[in-house]
């Protein structure tokens, strides 16, 4: 497999001792441990296996990397914070002391969490398109989501995603192409989706963000529809007055999917790391 990519699985406890499962991928073929907390997707990471491997390929030479999905069973009420914990969990499960934490979207929100409340486990935080708090925008984007949702039109919930996600000269560059995409891009799990997407309104990590003092890396696009672009900068602000190591990076142009569509932004994480070593 694509540097030594594989799938596998974890039982840990969640709130009230219950035993949850967590699947997760692993690769690379170094030893410092890099977790990834990947956004709300449309589908889990099974199968995802090589894929992911190759999008976060940057990191196999250096790191021990691990993709962390969201528990099978999501429950109505799943938190942000749960997610934080499950990641902590798995992480203590895997023997895993500390590590470079790579949140993307609502996995940024989720990793806020983890480096307030267990800081012992985050070495650096990268945080990528992602926001600490909910604006009107972000709020208004996930509760069509979830509306299409939970009225059986998926289709509705993929055709405003993409547009919404990539840049506009992605959207123009592809535009022929768009409706095809949207028609071979399922929605695995509608009700597992809805309670993800709904875990995003209880975001609220902005006044305890003065807690992080790990050295963080904020990056995101500047024209993002779902998230905004200001939200990064918040983010920024907010640690930078509070006394932490923080650098912020925006790309002019880009939106959403600057993880996707911007071909260094993985070298740029993977810069802000190798700093942080070598301090």
């Amino acid at each position: 497999m694509l540097y030594g990519a594989k799938e596998s699985a974890l039982e840990i406890n969640a709130s009230g001792s219950r035993r949850i499962k967590i699947k997760y991928i692993s690769f690379g073929i170094g030893e410092r441990p890099l977790v990834i907390i990947p956004g709300l997707s449309l589908r889990s990471i099974s199968g995802m296996a090589v894929p992911l491997a190759y999008m976060y390929r940057v990191f196999a030479k250096d790191f021990k990397v691990f993709i962390f999905d969201r528990r099978d069973d999501v429950p109505e009420g799943f938190t942000v914070s749960d997610i934080a914990d499950d990641t902590a969990e798995s992480m203590r499960a895997l023997s895993i002391e500390s590590a470079d934490i790579i949140g993307i979207s609502q996995g940024g929100m989720a990793a806020q969490y983890l480096a307030v409340r267990y800081p012992e486990l985050v070495r650096t935080l990268t945080l990528g398109v992602t926001l600490s708090r909910m604006n009107d925008t972000v709020t208004a984007v996930v509760n069509g989501w979830v509306k299409s949702a939970e009225s059986g039109d998926t289709g509705a919930v993929v055709n405003d995603m993409v547009p919404r996600m990539y840049s506009d000269s992605y959207v123009k560059k592809y535009k022929r192409l768009l409706p095809l995409i949207s028609k071979f891009t399922k929605l695995e799990d509608s009700e597992r989706f809805v309670r993800l997407a709904k875990a995003c309104f209880t975001c609220d990590i902005y006044v305890e963000l003065e807690k992080i003092k790990c050295p963080v890396f904020v990056i995101g696009g500047k024209q993002d529809k779902i998230v905004t672009g200001e939200a990064s900068e918040e983010i920024a602000e907010k640690l930078i007055s509070s006394g932490c190591k923080c650098r912020l990076f925006l790309y002019d142009g880009l939106g959403h999917a600057a993880y996707e569509e911007a071909k260094d932004f993985n070298l740029k994480i993977l810069e802000f790391i190798s700093e942080q070593v070598s301090d």
